[in-house]
């Protein structure tokens, strides 16, 4: 089975993918990414899954008409499609602003999470990602760039404009994403981190505070990785340990 279709959620055009058949499985992509994305991690259908592939609030075919992006919001987006979707208990993979947004699900929906995979997640900004996303703008684009975003979203230059924007914005935001080890403590998922060394947003410091926070998590720091390191030769490893690290609760 392979389905693509829109929904009105939230007051916007949200836009999913639902692939295969069996346990659902969410995948958020990453920020100015866009579901398609995971093309590039699992080359091939997901056995045994029912696979959710949304964009993002905003990115790919999904629309944001009030302009604004907050990690909060966009986690109340995906609860709100799986509503939609008739999906209670879930399994999850988030990279970076996929990532971030499962912390928001795992902390306000806990029941609901089954386990889940964060791949270069933040607990909060730190100055280093701050002064990164102050940097950020479309007119820094190379043509190669410019080409891939118009190859991922599909609303014309404005929305690719719209998007770095957004993410800029970021570097200002400081009650979206704060979640202390307290509040990290009420997650209830089983939870796998995966981060790499080299991150130039996120140092591995702060994976060790998830990892200490969230109860009995996995930590997997990858050596020489950088932000979002499953991509490319890493790709056939991440797959293996992310789906071996979902399967454990059903051996």
């Amino acid at each position: 089975m392979h389905v693509a279709e829109t929904f009105e959620i939230n007051g916007i055009q949200m836009y999913c993918e639902v692939r295969g058949d069996g346990e659902p499985l969410v995948l958020l992509h990453g920020g100015t990414g866009a579901g398609s994305d995971w093309r590039y991690v699992f080359d091939e259908p997901l056995e045994g899954f029912r696979t959710i592939i949304p964009d993002m609030r905003g990115h790919g075919h999904s629309t944001n008409p009030s302009g604004k992006f907050t990690f909060r919001q966009v986690a109340s987006d995906v609860l709100a499609l799986l509503d939609r979707l008739g999906v209670e208990r879930f399994k999850a993979m988030g990279m970076s602003a996929g990532a971030k947004t499962l912390l928001h699900m795992a902390t306000t929906q806990p029941a609901r999470v089954d386990a889940m995979v964060l791949v270069s997640a933040a607990p909060y900004f730190p100055q280093q990602a701050r002064a990164i996303m102050a940097r950020t703008h479309a007119d820094n684009l190379t043509a190669e760039e410019w080409k891939v975003m118009r190859q991922r979203h599909v609303h014309g230059d404005e929305q690719i404009r719209a998007l770095h924007e957004q993410m800029r914005a970021l570097k200002d935001s400081y009650d979206d994403m704060n979640f202390t080890p307290p509040y990290l403590s009420t997650i209830t998922a089983r939870t796998l981190l995966v981060h790499g060394d080299r991150d130039p947003l996120y140092p591995v410091s702060m994976a060790v505070e998830m990892y200490t926070a969230i109860p009995g998590a996995a930590l997997w720091i990858v050596p020489n990785g950088g932000h979002g390191p499953i991509f490319g030769s890493m790709a056939p490893r991440f797959r293996e340990t992310a789906l071996e690290f979902l399967a454990l609760d059903n051996a």
